[in-house]
């Protein structure tokens, strides 16, 4: 079959409803296979890639980091009064980001200013808010 080597050609049973999702014969390309398995992504890395995007999934963290990929750096208060959010709320979002290593803290004082941990964290803010007003026009 054209130039890559297939195994295990076989017809399936489509799922019901199921149309361009699922393929309607099992093909697998054992020389393609065997060469991304080298770099499969390991358990560990998937477990914590899985928790900083489980943690981007709530929309206050987001509105966290992207006040701070703005600002650079903010104290809770100014999180607070920015985002119109009771400083409980704000302090409880900025423990779990602070936790994954997204944001971190100094002290200043007798306030706490948060910053993004590091131009990664800025990246995946500024790269997802691209993809979606993309997709919005």
């Amino acid at each position: 079959m054209n130039i890559h080597s297939y195994d295990m050609v076989r017809p399936t049973v489509p799922a019901r409803g199921l149309t361009a999702e699922a393929c309607e014969v099992t093909a697998v390309d054992t020389a393609r296979v065997a060469a991304l398995r080298t770099g499969n992504l390991c358990p560990t890395d998937a477990l914590r890639l899985g928790e900083i995007f489980a943690a981007l999934g709530e929309p206050n963290r987001l509105r966290i980091l992207e006040a701070l990929a703005r600002a650079r750096s903010l104290c809770v208060c100014d999180l607070c009064a920015l985002l119109e959010l009771r400083q409980s709320n704000v302090s409880h979002q900025l423990r779990l980001l602070r936790a994954l290593r997204l944001v971190r803290a100094e002290r200043s004082g007798r306030n706490v200013f948060y910053s993004l941990d590091d131009s990664h964290v800025r990246g995946l803010i500024e790269l997802g808010l691209e993809h979606v007003r993309e997709a919005t026009g």
